[in-house]
């Protein structure tokens, strides 16, 4: 296997120059972090356009590295863009969706007993073959079990938690979240770890990052590649920050922790440079989907002049904010206008480290490093998933709508808006709204916002139809989608079943092979 190879020539190098035997020891492979944020939107940054411009760090990396404009989630919610990114495959493929109901999002709560099957290669697990040492900080979120740790899918330090900092809960029917050092359970959100909701004070973003800087001395001090996985989750509802910062945005308490982590990426990489490492390290920053408007605009960001937001495949709730930065490698204050994704980090990272992806399945993340390093433009399609639903494709310039939908009726009247603010006709529909026959298509660059679909008796429609349609048969005759793992179980089904029924066990298995006299949830 290529991996092996590298990691072996890597690691004779380092054993025949520490013999004294004149072997000039072989360039140490690149470090690789990765910068995650949770529920941030494409508008946050000042590079972006937020008008408040508090975010001079990251401001300061594109500049100094490469913007994406044109960068997607794998995926509308946090569980399912995760797993995408580890593993460079859509979630389709990994089983990170629900079987429950049509076009339906799902995460890992306490109640999904599914998360990321061994079947999948990870990021990490492939990278150890290259001699890193892999640290994850902050969310995992790819099950909660303890058959879906990160140490047993190649990480060699976690601190952080598997979910959310949901909460406070009562600790009888449901505890509260817990936090990991490893595998050792240090504490719980609201408890060892408090979360101040009324005032939106807590010290997690403090700790995440002198987690990072102490992993990044350590790698450095025992002169080993690293591979650091920075997944914080301040901007997700609640949204929180450490004193010294709160109070200080002019957009409120999602602006105080933005500042704070932009703060925090700063401390990061200048450590990076402070240590001579810089030139080796490729460090790349984005979102695990778009900026959650329900919550906004107190407890929620922006998504600049896309539609709608995160639980929806229009282009807020999935193109996100992404910056390169590898000094030396990356020529400084370039955009590239390349469709990307956030899988594209998987196979980048191992292009990165020397190595090939894995051979033995699909892999839809492309390498990056042309785009980056000499400014090559590649034709790919963006697919737009919400749970086992293909939604939208977007290639080049055109995005094709096969389903809309925002919500529910019955959820709107309720006041849960997905597009506060955005509606429009025939496209933000709270019923879902098949379009496979005559799908609606915008001109994303003329059109951004989705706003003007594109009229279907137009030359322009019809040649952009052929190429999507085409795209989207092949890839739909080649997929092969995993087993579901977010289900929601149904204690009641999982614990009973009425005569001819048998128990549903994990909630794994999907509806239609369930009786019909068997309840499933809906």
């Amino acid at each position: 296997m290529a991996a092996v190879a590298a990691a072996t020539r890597w690691q004779l190098l380092l054993v025949l120059s520490a013999a004294g035997l004149g072997v000039t020891l072989a360039p140490q492979p690149p470090n690789i972090l990765l910068l995650l944020m949770d529920d941030m939107g494409w508008g946050d940054l000042g590079v972006y356009g937020e008008p408040s411009r508090e975010t001079p760090n990251l401001d300061q990396m594109a500049a100094e590295g490469m913007l994406f404009p044109n960068f997607y989630a794998a995926n509308p919610l946090c569980s399912p863009s995760r797993a995408a990114l580890l593993t460079g495959r859509l979630p389709i493929r990994t089983g990170f969706y629900t079987s429950n109901g049509h076009a339906r999002n799902a995460y890992t709560p306490q109640e999904v007993v599914g998360g990321i099957p061994d079947s999948e290669h990870l990021l990490p697990e492939l990278l150890r073959t290259a001699g890193y040492a892999s640290k994850i900080v902050g969310k995992w979120h790819l099950g909660h079990r303890p058959q879906f740790h990160p140490l047993k899918h190649g990480f060699d330090e976690w601190f952080g938690s598997p979910n959310c900092h949901f909460g406070p809960y009562d600790n009888k029917a449901r505890p509260n979240i817990p936090v990991y050092r490893d595998w050792e359970m240090v504490g719980r959100y609201y408890e060892e770890f408090p979360i101040n909701l009324r005032t939106g004070e807590a010290n997690l973003t403090e700790i995440y990052v002198q987690e990072a800087l102490d992993f990044i001395k350590g790698q450095q001090a025992a002169r080993r590649p690293f591979f650091l996985y920075w997944a914080v989750d301040a901007t997700h509802a609640p949204v929180y920050a450490s004193r010294p910062f709160l109070g200080s945005s002019q957009r409120g308490r999602y602006g105080d922790a933005v500042r704070e982590i932009d703060a925090g990426i700063g401390r990061v990489l200048r450590l990076l440079q402070d240590l001579g490492v810089a030139e080796n390290t490729f460090v790349f920053f984005t979102s695990d989907n778009g900026a959650a408007l329900i919550s906004a605009p107190k407890q929620g960001g922006s998504n600049g002049p896309f539609l709608c937001g995160k639980q929806t495949t229009f282009e807020g709730g999935m193109r996100e904010p992404a910056i390169a930065w590898w000094p030396g490698r990356i020529p400084a204050g370039q955009v590239s206008h390349q469709l990307g994704s956030i899988m594209d980090l998987f196979t980048t990272s191992l292009s990165v480290a020397g190595l090939e992806p894995p051979s033995d399945r699909a892999i839809d993340g492309l390498d990056l490093l042309p785009a980056m390093l000499q400014g090559r433009l590649m034709d790919r399609p963006i697919f737009y998933y919400r749970g086992n639903t293909l939604m939208a494709v977007t290639l080049g310039q055109y995005k094709a709508h096969f389903w809309t939908w925002t919500n529910s009726w019955e959820e709107f009247r309720q006041g849960v808006d997905f597009c506060p603010g955005q509606n429009i006709s025939g496209v933000t529909t709270h019923t879902q709204e098949e379009h496979t026959k005559l799908p609606l298509i915008f001109h994303l660059g003329r059109d951004p916002g989705e706003r003007y679909p594109l009229s279907v008796a137009s030359t322009e429609y019809l040649d952009a139809l052929h190429r999507i349609t085409s795209v989207v048969q092949q890839h739909q005759e080649t997929l092969v989608p995993g087993q579901p793992q977010l289900n929601v179980c149904n204690q009641a089904v999982m614990n009973w079943a009425p005569p001819g029924c048998e128990k549903l066990g994990k909630c794994l298995e999907p509806p239609e092979s369930v009786p019909e006299k068997c309840s499933w949830p809906h």
